[in-house]
């Protein structure tokens, strides 16, 4: 059937496949909110990072339905597939996961899942 080779080759294979799966199913257990920081301004382009606070504005922008949180003299961009059917306030206290970009050469954070806003 096998040969010796083919039988080492195989088993090094399903090996390598478990081993991924299980630490596939560990990363997602934990989540990424255990590998964010918090958001500094000295935080890099592409850092995952967390803000937790209170919404000062929130607004709707007219090009698409995105929104724009201000929440700590930070800025979050929220895309509308992200933001969905949930509506945003002044004075919400939430925590917003998302990555760090530069816009008009200022810093924000953007939400890339429905999951990274949590209401507080």
């Amino acid at each position: 059937m096998f040969g010796h080779q083919e039988r080492i080759a195989l088993i090094l294979l399903i090996s390598i496949t478990v081993a991924v799966l299980a630490a596939h199913i560990m990363l997602s257990a934990l989540g990424k909110q255990s590998f964010a920081t918090a958001f500094t301004n000295q935080s890099s382009e592409g850092e995952l990072v967390v803000i937790t606070g209170t919404v000062n504005q929130a607004t709707i922008l007219k090009s698409g339905g995105h929104i724009l949180l201000e929440m700590n003299n930070v800025t979050v961009f929220v895309p509308a597939q992200v933001a969905g059917d949930r509506s945003f306030f002044k004075g919400m206290n939430c925590s917003v996961y998302g990555t760090v970009h530069t816009y008009q050469g200022k810093k924000e954070i953007q939400v890339v899942s429905a999951d990274d806003i949590r209401i507080i």
